[in-house]
């Protein structure tokens, strides 16, 4: 018998690994990361729109896999996304990540993308659009401790968002560095390795830290932070695993993504559950201050969430039309008769 011709609302756009590639490579990768950090600032100024709440995460010895779902009443959005700190010791990737965009009024999927590199992306945006805000004014340096699959993508979108000339890199492993200072080679920053972190944020008034390891540690301590710096501190994204030294914290104006996700996964789980902290999208529309003067540090704790992942899902949904850059693929059983999907299933009988 002959197996029923999918209709076309059987089909969903799928970005693979490979489309998204040349995706960033079509519209080339500042502009993709400033295209990002746009969408993302948008959804921020209508973040009351939203659906809100800390990613669903199921902890391990081993790492953690996460939900992260929101909506803006109009459109679904959800990211499956783990962290696996020792997976690079097997030759794997420490963070993996796949997305969906849904049409709220039916339910129906629109969109399903690979989100590792995509994640990658959004992160270095967000981390670079907090920057264009809260950073010293004229800020052209950015030390980058942590030199790993993140640490390329941060540069690029100082570069391209905030204006930086010159990024100083340091990681525990030289052969990161090596790797960081290779991919950078041509991008036209001015890439100075250095031996130590002390040695890299030397100069900088953007700091930077992208570690990966599960567990408390002390990646910047108190002494090493002068006045008048923005710290983007990205490495601590859970229970448990943190960058920073509380003093740091102490001293600095603390912005954050969610409250209710941040207080349990980043920095500011080693303080207080009353210590105050200004949400990045009050900044933006108008209703707290960011920076208030040269000297002040100002500190994103930035752990991620799913508001940046949907912006970035509808940024890649709006660009891939008109191209070939997608599959459809057969996702959904949409049988002529809503009621008979069995009847579907026998019609397929060969």
């Amino acid at each position: 018998m002959t197996t029923p011709t999918p209709s076309d609302k059987a089909f969903v756009p799928f970005v693979s690994v490979d489309h998204m590639m040349q995706l960033i490579h079509h519209i080339g990768v500042p502009e993709m990361l400033r295209g990002l950090a746009a969408y993302i600032e948008e959804d921020f100024r209508r973040w009351q729109l939203f659906d809100k709440t800390p990613r669903v995460a199921s902890h391990s010895a081993e790492g953690v896999i996460e939900l992260m779902p929101t909506s803006d009443g109009e459109v679904y959005g959800f990211k499956y996304v783990n962290g696996h700190p020792s997976n690079t010791a097997e030759g794997l990737q420490t963070v993996t990540a796949f997305g969906l965009l849904a049409d709220v009024a039916s339910g129906y999927p629109v969109l399903l993308s690979e989100m590792t590199i995509l994640t990658a992306l959004r992160t270095a945006a967000t981390s670079a659009l907090v920057a264009r805000v809260l950073a010293p004014e004229g800020a052209t340096c950015m030390a980058m401790i942590g030199n790993g699959a993140q640490s390329e993508f941060q540069s690029l979108a100082m570069q391209a968002i905030c204006g930086i000339t010159e990024v100083r890199l340091f990681d525990i492993d030289p052969a990161a560095t090596r790797k960081c200072a290779a991919n950078l080679a041509g991008s036209g920053l001015n890439v100075v390795t250095c031996d130590s972190a002390e040695d890299a944020i030397l100069g900088a008034q953007i700091i930077t830290t992208c570690t990966a390891d599960k567990q408390y540690a002390t990646i910047l301590t108190d002494n090493m932070i002068g006045a008048g710096v923005h710290i983007n501190a990205i490495g601590g994204d859970c229970p448990g695993k943190t960058e920073l030294a509380p003093a740091i914290l102490h001293r600095a104006e603390i912005f954050v993504e969610y409250p209710e996700q941040t207080r349990i996964e980043g920095e500011i789980q080693q303080l207080a559950d009353d210590h105050p902290v200004t949400e990045f999208w009050q900044v933006l529309s108008g209703d707290a201050p960011g920076r208030r003067s040269p000297g002040q540090i100002t500190l994103f704790d930035s752990v991620g969430f799913a508001i940046e992942d949907f912006s970035a899902l509808r940024y890649v949904r709006d660009n891939i039309r008109g191209t070939a850059l997608f599959h459809p693929l057969d996702l959904l059983a949409d049988p002529d008769d809503p009621r008979d999907l069995f009847g579907m299933l026998q019609r397929a009988k060969g």
